[in-house]
């Protein structure tokens, strides 16, 4: 491209707690994964599947999650997820009849009708069922770089004083990635964009090229870097780090400033699971009565007031062109000063979680339909890239090592480490203590002792979860953060002590097993020290 000028590498990261629990018939968490999937992951595809359709030459990165990939591909998910949506599409179905009367209504409800019969037909069919293989099509067009993540999104600054447990995750989400996908990651999401100076040496042995770090990590690295954000560099590992770009990342995330935010698009705090009457709803939500979101809203964000206009989706759809229209224009702008000052062309990277674009934010995938193609039409001057396909193009950068960081409040580690979560540590860092102990004492087990050895460090992976923390200090769901902690550690315990007295009870293994069945694939030598 001969008057291109810089680059953009959209980055979207794609991640959910372990949250599968086939002791219960109606589990809220399971909802967290079946609200993704239909509004964030099925809308993604049908935009990429448009765009190749199209002949749209668009690049994207995406992170998928050892946790979520592992959810995705579960049969019980799987059949959960179909029952979930056909409740939705006969819910859908009845709201058609209930707003004949109301010409606004009824549009939106055959609207979402046709939306959720939709994604049946194509996630039993086309799909069949495995959306992680359906992400993996469009990686091998060459259309879509997927990175992957810790294991089970384990902060790894946090993880420090066991180098083992830090090098576990990010080995079993690298074999978790080749699992599923059939080859090896070139990059990696550090959970919570937590790097910790040091990790890329991990990340150096199995074989990943790149991660990602938000801004201050790079404007704080030693010594300085010449191009700030808008180059890689390398740590001296040889493993790039990736900074976010403030710019971008504002035009989209503010909650004052960002794109979501326009009045015109779907509120998302108006769903019929709380506005109608509850005999009507009632089969629809939790099965203990507690209303929830079912996905069906009615109403556009209107203004900053309660009072909420219904939603016109033509109206939001202008928008979304329009604001992919400016998000472009200023990439053009950026990409033209930026290129004078640096000498070369830089690479803009814009990262954000992926359940903004569709759940938070309902036209968020049309957003991306209207950039990828706005910037493949109607100008030359930024061009779409993959944090792999730059690296090919520029292979020299220079050598800094990152400072400690995350892209938390405050830039470091106080989202996860606080009063409302302090007190997991002690218990984590003397679990994955005595992971390693097990590990190596243990290096050729066979049998009942090995399936117990393989099960503790499930547990102790599963009990490292960022998410817990984070839930902790948000105060949202606090109650089922601390539990799902307190059961792995105390699963763990029992079968540490099971397994060092050699008294291993074969019927509650068989019990969490099927629970905790994160990576049936699993090695717990994984956790052994280096000899």
């Amino acid at each position: 491209m001969e008057d291109c000028k810089g680059y953009l590498s959209l980055v979207l990261h794609a991640h959910l707690p372990y949250v599968r629990h086939p002791e219960y018939t109606d589990s809220f968490e399971e909802d967290w994964l079946y609200e993704a999937i239909t509004e964030t992951y099925i809308p993604l595809l049908n935009v990429f599947e448009s765009l190749v359709r199209d002949g749209i030459d668009f690049r994207l990165t995406l992170s998928l999650s050892p946790p979520l990939m592992e959810m995705l591909a579960d049969p019980l998910l799987q059949d959960r997820y179909v029952q979930h949506l056909e409740k939705l599409i006969e819910l859908a179905d009845k709201e058609v009849a209930r707003t004949q009367g109301q010409r606004e209504f009824n549009k939106l409800a055959l609207m979402y009708q046709m939306r959720f019969r939709k994604s049946h037909q194509r996630y039993t069919g086309q799909y069949g069922r495995n959306l992680v293989k359906a992400f993996g099509a469009f990686q091998e067009l060459g259309k879509l770089e997927i990175t992957t993540c810790a294991a089970t999104h384990g902060f790894l600054p946090l993880m420090e004083v066991n180098r083992e447990a830090v090098r576990a995750q990010i080995r079993i989400g690298a074999k978790v990635y080749e699992k599923h996908l059939g080859r090896r990651p070139r990059g990696i999401w550090l959970p919570e964009c937590g790097y910790n100076p040091g990790d890329d040496e991990v990340l150096r042995e199995e074989g990943i090229r790149f991660f990602f770090v938000d801004t201050h990590a790079v404007l704080y690295a030693s010594p300085k870097p010449r191009y700030a954000v808008y180059a890689p560099i390398y740590c001296p590992s040889g493993v790039a780090a990736f900074g976010r770009d403030l710019e971008s990342s504002k035009q989209v995330w503010s909650s004052k400033e960002g794109y979501p935010g326009d009045y015109d698009y779907r509120e998302f705090y108006r769903d019929v699971g709380y506005d109608l009457d509850m005999d009507y709803i009632r089969p629809y939500i939790h099965e203990s009565g507690q209303r929830i979101n079912t996905g069906i809203k009615y109403y556009r964000i209107t203004g900053t007031g309660d009072h909420k206009e219904p939603y016109v989706p033509e109206w939001a759809m202008e928008k979304a062109a329009a604001h992919a229209g400016n998000f472009m224009f200023n990439r053009e702008k950026q990409a033209d000063f930026l290129y004078g000052i640096l000498g070369r062309e830089p690479i803009i990277v814009a990262p954000y979680d992926a359940e903004l674009f569709g759940h938070w934010w309902y036209e968020g995938p049309a957003w991306i339909n209207f950039l990828s193609r706005k910037m493949y039409y109607d100008q030359k001057k930024v061009r779409m890239i993959t944090p792999s396909e730059y690296l090919d193009k520029f292979p020299q950068n220079q050598v800094a090592t990152p400072s400690l960081s995350s892209w938390g409040h405050k830039g470091y580690a106080e989202v996860w480490l606080n009063g409302s979560n302090d007190w997991i540590y002690r218990h984590l860092h003397k679990a994955a203590e005595r992971m390693t102990e097990l590990a190596d004492r243990f290096r050729t087990a066979e049998g009942l002792r090995r399936r117990a050895l393989n099960q503790a460090a499930r547990e102790l992976l599963l009990a490292q979860s960022s998410d817990w923390a984070f839930i902790m200090k948000t105060g949202t769901m606090t109650e089922y953060a601390r539990k799902r902690t307190r059961d792995h550690v105390l699963r763990f315990t029992r079968l540490y002590e099971n397994i060092m007295g050699d008294a291993l009870d074969e019927g509650w293994l068989r019990d969490i097993e099927g629970k905790d069945n994160f990576y049936q694939e699993i090695d717990y030598r994984d956790y052994a020290t280096a000899r």
